[in-house]
């Protein structure tokens, strides 16, 4: 667990978020709590991780998402290095679609 961002506030965010029951609660709850365009850069990490993990190129997730060489680098670095929080959930959304 990453102690640089645990604290008692962010307890109470992640808990608030795993009492979320479907995608609509989803949408209410992060359009309120989140600018629009912090809900798409979330959505556009998730989708670069999700490419970089289906072995694509920079240019193909460039071109696909918009992100910049930046952002999928820092992407990369936390699939290779990070906390394993883009493997768990890119493992069970591929074993949800299946």
């Amino acid at each position: 667990m990453n102690s640089k961002i645990k604290d008692e506030m962010t307890d109470k965010l992640f808990e608030a978020i795993l009492l979320l029951e479907n995608i609509e609660e989803c949408y209410n709850f992060f359009e309120d709590i989140c600018t629009i365009s912090e809900i798409k850069a979330l959505a556009q990490r998730l989708e670069v991780a999700k490419m970089l993990r289906e072995k694509k190129t920079y240019s193909e997730i460039t071109e696909k998402t918009g992100a910049s060489t930046a952002t999928i680098s820092r992407i990369n670095r936390a699939l290779n290095y990070g906390a394993d929080g883009y493997k768990t959930i890119l493992d069970r959304l591929y074993n949800k679609n299946r």
